[in-house]
């Protein structure tokens, strides 16, 4: 039996409540966030996957009409650009069900969350250090 909406306590969970075309493309989606950040773990936050690394990386979920991916604000503004095909805002895009996703944009949107949240880690403990030193 599948858990209630917004009890899924892993991405396994989460994948197996969608029909079959659905978690196809949940899967590559996870897949492909998962290769570009292969130290990210898994976790379920906000009754939504997720990746976190030095904070969460991004999330992704089932809608009805598309695949939500939400890589943060930062993560939208960098690439606005090549996001202005799909429809979005500031800290979320929607890739609808009658496209293929662009994993190719995914992969490089998630190593920029990668960089930045690795950058605020450095920059948060080089702070920290200071501070002990003073």
């Amino acid at each position: 039996m599948n858990p209630p909406s917004g009890s899924y306590h892993t991405i396994d969970e989460y994948i197996a409540n969608y029909p079959a075309d659905v978690q196809a493309r949940l899967e590559a989606m996870r897949a492909t966030i998962h290769a570009a950040a292969p130290d990210a773990e898994e976790c379920i936050s906000y009754a939504m996957p997720a990746f976190r690394q030095n904070g969460i990386l991004a999330y992704f979920a089932a809608q009805k009409d598309g695949i939500g991916f939400y890589p943060t604000s930062s993560g939208i503004a960098a690439f606005e650009q090549e996001l202005a095909g799909y429809q979005h805002s500031k800290g979320a895009v929607r890739f609808p069900h009658s496209q293929s996703l662009p994993l190719d944009l995914i992969t490089r949107i998630v190593i920029f969350r990668v960089t930045e949240q690795l950058g605020k880690a450095k920059a948060k403990e080089k702070k920290q250090h200071i501070n002990v030193h003073l």
